[in-house]
């Protein structure tokens, strides 16, 4: 009996540390700020917030934003440690501001497409979770919602509202060093737009996101990816739907001549144009950009009918397309610790 007995307590004890390990590894040190209009956190604005990270602290600063629409343009400078931004969820967590290309600086010059931006993210190590991030200005051409240059870049769960140009993954866009890595990873995510409006430099993936093409949209992707980035833009397992007109829409073209844009696995809807994709009346483009897809769907998959110049990946060629394999780079970054 004192051996059966011994045996029982030594089975409790033993799942009582494996229950302890297990909450100890969920315990983060993040540090906490939370955001809240009514004035009940420590900020009422969310740049207050990004002021308040350590600069180059390895530490990440959690910072919680509480429901609200907060209209403020916003930068996080490149010096800022890890952050990750967290709402309460995209539909009451808004970060919206009404800038766009042609309004006029103090001096009287045009603000341009990269001054238009709501929020700049400059820094490495920035997730984002349950946010809507917004441009509102409407239909006055270029009106950037989100721009990102920096690297390990991470959104799962939130919202780009906008027209012309809404996420703008400039990247390495205006550097002379081109082999700068810009990488993006995006889950859950609704990306909203007319014209252009996922575009940049940087490589980017989209996971079981939903790419909408509002009325009167007519390209999805503006890449200018550099030639020294192997990726460019993936989307997998993606919906790429919308309400605009019936074979209205094209899949991307090449802002600059060696654009890269891969759908793998992608539900395509009737807004999508038979031929796929657009040269930007640049012929030379066609013999260096790298437009492809892997198993689309839906009524608007025609793999029959796209441009000639395109591609239809080979089962070998498409295993190549894993989220691993594209943004883990030097670094090995996993993507998996920044969603954590």
């Amino acid at each position: 009996m004192k051996t059966s007995s011994l045996i029982k307590n030594f089975k409790t004890f033993s799942i009582f540390s494996i229950i302890l390990v297990c909450l100890f590894s969920f315990k983060t040190n993040d540090k906490i700020i939370v955001v809240s209009k009514d004035g009940k956190g420590n900020f009422i604005t969310v740049q207050q917030a990004i002021d308040a990270v350590e600069n180059g602290s390895e530490t990440r600063t959690k910072i919680l934003i509480k429901a609200g629409v907060y209209k403020e343009k916003i930068t996080v400078p490149e010096s800022k440690g890890t952050i990750l931004l967290e709402g309460e969820n995209p539909e009451n967590t808004i970060i919206t501001y009404d800038d766009f290309a042609s309004k006029k600086n103090p001096e009287g010059k045009d603000i341009g497409t990269t001054g238009s931006s709501t929020i700049f993210i400059y820094s490495n190590n920035f997730t984002a979770k349950n946010i809507s991030f917004e441009n509102s200005s409407g239909k006055v051409g270029q009106a950037v919602a989100v721009l990102t240059s920096g690297d390990r870049i991470a959104f799962e769960n939130c919202r780009f509202l906008g027209n012309q140009d809404t996420l703008y993954l400039k990247g390495v866009q205006d550097l002379t060093d081109k082999t700068k890595p810009s990488r993006n990873y995006f889950k859950n995510c609704y990306i909203e737009g007319t014209t252009d409006y996922i575009f940049g430099a940087g490589t980017a993936i989209f996971e079981n996101c939903t790419i909408y093409s509002k009325e009167t949209a007519s390209y999805v992707t503006a890449a200018s990816t550099p030639q020294e980035s192997e990726f460019g833009f993936v989307f997998i397992q993606s919906k790429i739907i919308g309400n605009a007109k019936e074979h209205s829409v094209y899949l991307g073209r090449p802002w600059r001549p060696f654009a890269k844009t891969v759908y793998i696995d992608c539900e395509m809807n009737s807004t999508i144009k038979q031929e796929g994709w657009h040269n930007w009346n640049k012929p030379n483009a066609e013999k260096t950009t790298f437009y492809a897809e892997f198993n689309s769907k839906g009524t608007g998959a025609n793999a029959g009918k796209r441009v000639s110049w395109s591609h239809q990946l080979t089962k070998q060629e498409r295993k190549k397309y894993t989220t691993d394999n594209i943004l883990k780079g030097k670094d090995l970054w996993n993507v998996k610790t920044s969603l954590k």
